[in-house]
C-alpha cells in the first residue's frame, strides 16, 4: 500500500506548500506540462507493448468505456437541465469519466484480491482507461474548452497529443516483439514521476470551499464516479452472465476515484480547474471508504 501513501503525501505537500511556502511563478503550468507531455507518454510507451488482448476479459475493459461515455451523456444532459456552462460539462465528463485505475486501482485491488485480481485490474487500466484518456479525453477537452471544436481541429489535437502518439507507438513496438530493456527502464523511471508531480500540482490548487453554484456539480460528479458508474457496470456484468473475480474487479475499477491525469488535462484546457481538482481530491478521500464497502457486497469479496 506504499503507492497510496505516496499519493496522500504528495497531495498533502501540495496543500501545505500552497499555504506556507513561497512558490515560483508558473509552477503549476510547468508541472502540468511535464505530466502530460513527458511523464504520461513515457509511461504509456513503456507499458502498452506488454499488453496482451484476452477476449475473455472483455468485461473490465468495456466497463471503462461505459464509465466514460456514461459520464459524458449524463453531464451533457444535466448541463441542459441546470444550464451549466460547456466548460463545466467538459470538466465533469473528463474528470468523472476516467478513473484512477492504476495509482489507486492497482494497490487497492491487489490488497483486496491478490495478484490474480491485480492482473484483471491491469487489463482494465491499459486497454480501457489509457485509450480513453489518450483519445476520448482530448476529444472532450477540445469540444468543451472552445479551443477549436471543429472536426479537423479535434483530429489535429488528437494526432498531436503526446499520450496518443505514445499509445500508437507502443502498439507497434508490441507487435514488433517488444521494447529493449535498456530503453524500457528509463521510460518507466520517467513515467514514475507522473504520480508525485501530478498530485503535488493538484494539492497546490486544491480547494474544499467551492463557490455555491459549484457544490451541486461536485455532488453530481462524485455521485456518478463513486456510485452510479459502478452500479451501471455491475448491472451490465450481471446481464451478460459475468461473475466471480472478473465481475468484482471490473466493478471496483469503475468505482475508483477520478483520474489524476484527467484533472491535469482539465486544468490545461481551462475546464473549471478549481472544480476539477476539488472533485479529484474529495474523490480520492471518499473512495478509500467506498471501495472497501463496495467490495464487501461483491461476489468475490
Amino acid at each position: 500500500m506504499s503507492a497510496l501513501l505516496i499519493l496522500f503525501l504528495c497531495l498533502a505537500l501540495g496543500i501545505l506548500c500552497r499555504r506556507y511556502a513561497p512558490l515560483p511563478e508558473g509552477i503549476v503550468p510547468g508541472i502540468n506540462w511535464w505530466v502530460l507531455n513527458i511523464a504520461l507518454p513515457a509511461l504509456v510507451l513503456a507499458l502498452v507493448p506488454h499488453v496482451r488482448i484476452d477476449t475473455r476479459l472483455w468485461f473490465p475493459v468495456v466497463g471503462m468505456y461505459v464509465t466514460f461515455f456514461g459520464a459524458w451523456a449524463l453531464f451533457a444532459s444535466l448541463g441542459k437541465v441546470f444550464d451549466w456552462s460547456p466548460r463545466r460539462v467538459g470538466c465533469l465528463a473528463l474528470v468523472c469519466g476516467l478513473g484512477n485505475t492504476s495509482f489507486m486501482g492497482y494497490p487497492l485491488v491487489e490488497a483486496l484480491h491478490g495478484k490474480e485480481g491485480l492482473s484483471i485490474a491491469v487489463i482494465a487500466d491499459q486497454l480501457g482507461c489509457f485509450p480513453m484518456l489518450a483519445a476520448g479525453g482530448i476529444v472532450v477537452a477540445s469540444l468543451y474548452s472552445g479551443r477549436g471544436a471543429g472536426a479537423s481541429a479535434i483530429v489535429r489535437r488528437l494526432l498531436t497529443f503526446p499520450a496518443f502518439i505514445a499509445m500508437l507507438a507502443g502498439v507497434a513496438i508490441g507487435f514488433a516483439g517488444g521494447m529493449p530493456p535498456a530503453l524500457e527502464k528509463p521510460l518507466l523511471q520517467i513515467g514514475q514521476t507522473l504520480t508525485p508531480l501530478a498530485l503535488f500540482s493538484v494539492g497546490l490548487q486544491f480547494r474544499l470551499h467551492l463557490r455555491r453554484e459549484q457544490v451541486g456539480a461536485l455532488a453530481a460528479g462524485l455521485g456518478w464516479k463513486l456510485l452510479l458508474a459502478p452500479l451501471a457496470v455491475f448491472g451490465m456484468g450481471i446481464a451478460a452472465g459475468v461473475g466471480g473475480l472478473t465481475l468484482t474487479v471490473g466493478v471496483l475499477q469503475a468505482a475508483m476515484a477520478p483520474m489524476i491525469s484527467a484533472a491535469i488535462l482539465a486544468d490545461q484546457y481551462d475546464l473549471e480547474p478549481r472544480l476539477a481538482n476539488t472533485v479529484l481530491g474529495a474523490g480520492i478521500l471518499l473512495s478509500l471508504v467506498t471501495i472497501p464497502l463496495g467490495n464487501m457486497l461483491l461476489p468475490a469479496a
